[in-house]
């Protein structure tokens, strides 16, 4: 596949499966392997402008993806984990293949059945969504939307006739919003000529040809029919292609008669995706760019914060804790990427405060008050539903409360977004006497209990005046590249020995024990031992306030490990570490269809049936320098160890299927070697999942529009008991909204649903809004949820870039000497009749900008030094178009103008002219 892709690893996910550019021959041309080279090249690409605009170099040591993102994060301190980056590649990836799964008859998804304006419009949709998705720090979200939007642009390429037509570059009317399909063939219009053979390299009538008439393949799934003369997508699974004309034009699958045109359709499917991505880089900037694409340092720091009169002395320790980590972490690579702040009282709770600049987030916590409250319990868990749906997944979130919660009903909720999310949740409880008497001791506390354990969190019982030595948890686990090597639990407790492997990549080793009246003893791989009643002993330190006993190791001594618990008391147990070996995982369920391959399952995996597993692998050096050995799931609760069988897929991605389920709750232990330090590893999930016999399925590709309502179908399917199934959704914004109570099914059968939400009109575009549907069976016995990210998105009227025009170059540059000469460039920027200008930055060039507004625009003075000769500039309005000024100098002798009005199809070929071809 032709490409300008650097030499990168590819983060494939199940490339040789998820296929609508089908993988024949060894060619691997898949709408993933599309995908994922466009994505990798242009964070090369951006990672490269922000090393130069900071004066740093940019070389990646090797060629995996991991050492592009080590450099790329620049030269701070610290462990550099590789899984929040594969997480937000696998989220695009994903949604990516889902479009085969979820719209498989659609043929505006695709393409197919000459729908073509119809598919544009997904496309410009999907691009308005992703840019107010990233302004309103809607991450996921966005690249979900961009997943499916790569799919469906991708598929113009593979399914119409615009290869056929000779056309050497991409379609950038499908991306430009003020331009339209034009050249459409009509309906009535015959397209295609008879295939007997159904292998004709092509099919196409001459007038079709000729006229440079647009087409695309009739597909045929549940149907046979299509107009008269039309041509087909071909292929089994295509009914219509058996009917005059027969055969087919589909460029997905490369085969002797049509290679050809399947590389070139697969060459302008990547340019065309390229163009994507830079046009979503343009509105949105270097920076956020790489936080949509998952660069970022690892630590989320995300604070749940009672509010009550009783807990001034809670919050005066948060405040503490935040500002500590806010300043001995800065310039590390435990410096947080992100800042979550959600405060809750009674009645009241919200709003989320969520900030990437330190400072804002001292500001914010520093305004919280001990005030209000009334009664006991608090709104605590709607506070939680806040911070679950607001920070990225795999968060660690610390809760600070002093009273059980009012709002038990969002139980199963939080518990559905918690294995959604896969965040952890830790609680710092600090009751005082006088609330303890009005209280039934834990009792009232337990679903924190039960959630801190379900999310492989801390439930940590602490008075209020030793609060301070309990939050070093806070310090422990705000860090980048943390994993958890192991996490078990004991109700009653018992004698009991647990062994844990830590390998040379592991550093800051730490154990937690929870529980009340504990005796343990540790045994290092040598023999060593040291009882819980020293403090300070041989192996580590260790803590203890309220139930907690925090132990960490003096060295982390290479080799099997022993924990041995001699008690009859319940207890937790968890050990872990910085290390950049980790990995990520789903679950998930093949689907079928023209373009078969595997998809996420949302929610508990189905009981009855064996559970596969997608799981990616990530390392310092990549996954090329690791092995797995060992996959299974484990009882966190119990003793039963599931092993599965291991499917190498690619890319560090195994496909690992389970026969014997556990029956209860478990969590997923990974085995391997580190073949760098010939060092065996062992790493293991925290959250609890269990399997179901009830399934929730919804889908959503639409925005909801401010003001209007938006309905949702869902399905319900049960192999478990006949009945009336309980129905329960609620969404993060409060949004008003309407759903069946309750559905009646029978074993083997399903129902379908609706719900329906009515955005407030005056509601933010690019509002995110988190659903979660939840199906309970007769008697509460068994229960699954889906949980869906919807956007709200206004109506887009101003379709037409700002305009960028240079008018004056100022300096001369020298080639000997370069640092010794500056030059400037200035410019003049108007949004004519649109919304306005939002921002203008440097895309490329470690100049500086300065703006000034005049009556018709802004004015910009862009100064660098001649060691930098290359410029672009980046201007975007309020609704998310983009213009650019590129400009670049010429050494030794004077310089050359370049001046350009902005649509974006020239941008695009001026910019690759002059970054790749121009010389001066």
């Amino acid at each position: 596949m032709k490409s300008s892709v650097p030499v990168v690893a590819l983060i494939a996910l199940v490339v040789s499966r998820v296929q609508a550019f089908v993988s024949v021959g060894g060619s691997g041309n898949t709408h993933v392997t599309i995908t994922g080279h466009a994505v990798m090249a242009k964070i090369h690409e951006v990672c490269e402008a922000v090393a130069e605009s900071e004066g740093r170099e940019f070389n990646p040591t090797g060629s995996s993806p991991e050492e592009l993102l080590h450099a790329c994060l620049g030269t701070a301190t610290g462990e550099v984990s590789g899984a929040k980056f594969r997480t937000a590649l696998n989220q695009i990836y994903m949604q990516n293949g889902f479009v085969d799964r979820d719209f498989m008859g659609s043929a505006p998804h695709h393409f197919n059945n000459e729908a073509f304006t119809e598919g544009r419009n997904l496309i410009i949709q999907g691009i308005a969504a992703i840019k107010a998705n990233v302004h309103t720090d809607n991450l996921q979200s966005a690249r979900e939307t961009l997943g499916r939007v790569c799919h469906t642009l991708q598929d113009f390429y593979s399914h119409s006739n615009w290869v056929e037509l000779g056309n050497k570059s991409p379609y950038a009317n499908l991306i430009i919003p003020d331009l339209n399909i034009e050249n459409i063939a009509d309906v009535a219009m015959p397209t295609c000529s008879d295939c007997i053979s159904g292998a004709c390299p092509n099919q196409l009538l001459p007038a079709i040809l000729n006229g440079k008439f647009l087409t695309s393949g009739y597909m045929g799934l549940f149907s046979p029919n299509k107009p008269k003369g039309k041509c087909s997508h071909g292929g089994e699974t295509d009914l219509s292609s058996t009917q005059n004309p027969r055969g087919g034009i589909s460029k997905d699958e490369r085969l002797s008669y049509n290679a050809d045109l399947h590389n070139n359709a697969v060459n302008l499917a990547s340019e065309a995706t390229l163009e994507l991505l830079e046009d979503i880089r343009g509105a949105i900037g270097n920076k956020d760019y790489l936080r949509l694409m998952g660069i970022a340092r690892s630590a989320v720091l995300a604070f749940v914060i009672d509010t009550t009169g009783s807990m001034a002395d809670d919050i005066a320790e948060a405040k503490r804790v935040a500002f500590n980590i806010i300043d001995s972490k800065k310039g590390t690579q435990d410096e947080p990427s992100e800042y979550i702040l959600v405060p809750f009282n009674d009645p009241d709770f919200g709003p989320l405060i969520r900030t990437t600049d330190p400072d804002v987030m001292k500001s914010e916590i520093s305004k919280l008050k001990a005030a209000g409250g009334g009664d006991v319990p608090e709104m605590c868990l709607s506070g939680l539903q806040l911070a679950l749906t607001g920070a990225p997944s795999s968060s660690y979130i610390y809760v600070f409360t002093d009273a059980p919660p009012k709002d038990t009903y969002l139980e199963n909720i939080i518990t559905a977004l918690i294995r959604s999310t896969k965040s952890s949740v830790s609680f710092f409880m600090t009751t005082l006497r006088r609330k303890r008497r009005a209280l039934k001791a834990r009792s009232d506390f337990q679903v924190y209990y039960d959630m801190a354990l379900a999310s492989g969190g801390q439930a940590i019982e602490v008075s209020k005046s030793s609060i301070s030595q309990a939050t070093d948890i806070i310090v422990d686990t705000s860090t980048s590249a943390l994993v958890t090597i192991l996490q078990r639990s004991r109700d009653p407790g018992r004698v009991e020995s647990f062994s844990f492997l830590l390998d040379e990549s592991v550093s800051n080793t730490t154990i937690y024990i929870t529980g009340s009246s504990l005796t343990f003893n540790l045994r290092s791989p040598t023999g060593v031992s040291q009882s819980n009643t020293v403090a300070n002993g041989p192996l580590g330190t260790i803590q203890t306030v309220g139930n907690l006993q925090r132990m960490q190791l003096n060295e982390t001594e290479m080799g099997l490990w022993h924990i041995d618990m001699t008690t009859s008391q319940s207890y937790t147990i968890k050990v872990i570490g910085q290390s950049a070996i980790t990995f990520i995982y789903d679950f998930v369920e093949e689907f079928k269809g023209p373009h078969p391959g595997y998809a996420v399952i949302d929610g508990r995996p189905s009981a009855g049936s064996p559970a596969k597993l997608l799981l990616t692998l990530t390392g310092e050096k990549g996954p090329e320098a690791l092995e797995v050995h060992e996959v299974a799931l484990v009882e966190v609760s119990g003793v039963k160890v599931s092993n599965g069988t291991i499917e190498k897929m690619g890319g560090g991605d195994f496909l690992v299927t389970v026969k014997d389920v556990p029956e209860g709750e478990f969590v997923i232990l990974l085995k391997g070697k580190d073949k760098t330090f010939s060092s065996l590893f062992q790493r293991q999930t925290t959250t609890l999942m269990s399997q179901s016999k009830v399934t929730v399925k919804a889908k959503a590709d639409s925005s909801m529009l401010p003001g209007e309502e938006f309905k949702l179908n869902f399905t319900v399917r049960t192999n478990g008991s006949s009945g009336a199934y309980t129905i329960r959704a609620r969404n993060d914004k409060n949004i008003p909204m309407t759903h069946p109570s309750t559905l009646s099914l029978v074993s083997g059968g399903s129902a379908q649903g609706t719900v329906s939400l009515t955005p407030p009109a005056d509601t933010v575009s690019g509002t995110d809004v988190t659903l979660t549907i939840e199906a309970e069976g007769p008697g509460g016995s068994d229960s699954n949820y889906a949980v869906l990210r919807l956007s709200v998105l206004s109506k887009v009227t101003d379709l037409t870039p700002p305009k960028c025009e240079i008018v004056d170059v100022q300096g001369t540059c020298y080639s000997s000497s370069c640092s010794s000469s500056n030059w400037e460039l200035s410019v003049n920027i108007t949004d004519r009749n649109g919304t306005g200008i939002e921002s203008i930055s440097i895309q490329q060039g470690s100049g500086n900008l300065t703006q000034k507004e005049v009556e018709d625009g802004v004015m910009g003075l862009y100064e660098a030094s001649c060691c930098s000769t290359s410029v672009t500039l980046s201007a975007v309005d309020k609704v998310g178009n983009v213009g650019r000024c590129s400009y670049t100098m010429k050494s030794s002798a004077g310089s050359r103008l370049i001046s350009m009005s902005l649509p974006l199809w020239a941008s695009l070929l001026l910019y690759s002219f002059l970054r790749e071809s121009f010389t001066l």
